[in-house]
């Protein structure tokens, strides 16, 4: 059921990233600040936008997601616990050995993943075959692709991306999570990577700027790229790395740490209230 009302998304996304630190607080291991700064986009893709059934998670017709940034998949679990593809329930076992939910999402073991990333750069290029899938069947599926700011230092994403132009994929939709931040600290001071929205324009692609945490501008840019023909389109979402919870909000030592009990009781507080105002 698509699901229209702007309050309802961002509960929905509050209780995403609800999902994503308990998980990482779990399990003392994961990657918080990008899953945080995600949820929004996630939310409006999986309740809004993607043509999906949580009982049929191999439909051929379905829509696909490619996480390329496969570490935040805290928020990947999060989304489609949230949807029905699997038990809530589930989320406690986050990276324990005996879960199917690892730190990196794996296609072959969790309903609703389409498939399995974590080496930074190389899901675009699973999108990308996906999409050019799609057009030679016939399919009609559109395929989504979310990938980091730090992640596109990789030479990869711009060979997916010269191949998504050349092959015309208007089924393509690329949504780069722009929280300005890697592992590292800045990505501008690490790469030096700027004018990201001209570079990609340069490889012939759709380019919507967005505020990331916005769920009309988000609603209106997917719904924006549906529209364009014969070329691929990539949303820039503007977004904060810990979005919501306060002590992580634009910290780049939050990328890749668990809290501590206080911290995880402050983050949920601070989550509950956001939900409720």
């Amino acid at each position: 059921m698509k699901i229209t009302k702007v309050e309802a998304l961002k509960t929905i996304a509050n209780d995403i990233r609800i999902g994503i630190i308990e998980q990482v607080y779990n399990a003392q291991s994961g990657h918080p600040g990008g899953s945080l700064s995600c949820s929004d986009i996630l939310a409006v893709l999986y309740f809004n936008q993607m043509n999906i059934d949580p009982k049929k998670p191999k439909a051929k017709e379905r829509d696909r997601f490619v996480l390329s940034k496969g570490h935040c998949s805290p928020a990947l679990y999060a989304t489609l616990a949230r949807k029905g593809f699997f038990d809530k329930k589930l989320l406690t076992g986050f990276r324990k050995i005996e879960s199917i939910l690892q730190g990196h999402p794996d296609m072959n073991k969790v309903p609703g993943v389409d498939m399995t990333t974590g080496s930074l750069g190389q899901g675009l290029s699973a999108a990308v075959g996906m999409a050019i899938g799609s057009k030679m069947d016939s399919a009609g599926c559109r395929v989504y692709c979310l990938i980091g700011d730090g992640e596109i230092e990789e030479g990869q994403i711009w060979e997916a991306a010269m191949a998504a132009s050349k092959n015309k994929l208007d089924n393509l939709c690329v949504i780069l999570d722009h929280n300005g931040l890697q592992i590292d600290g800045k990505v501008e001071e690490v790469a030096g990577l700027v004018d990201i929205k001209e570079k990609f324009e340069s490889f012939g692609f759709h380019v919507i700027t967005v505020d990331g945490h916005d769920i009309e501008e988000l609603i209106h840019a997917f719904d924006s790229s549906k529209h364009q023909k014969e070329v691929p389109t990539i949303i820039i979402a503007n977004t904060i790395k810990g979005k919501g919870v306060s002590f992580m909000e634009n910290q780049a030592s939050w990328h890749g740490k668990a809290p501590s009990e206080e911290q995880y009781n402050q983050a949920i507080q601070e989550l509950k209230e956001g939900r409720e105002n």
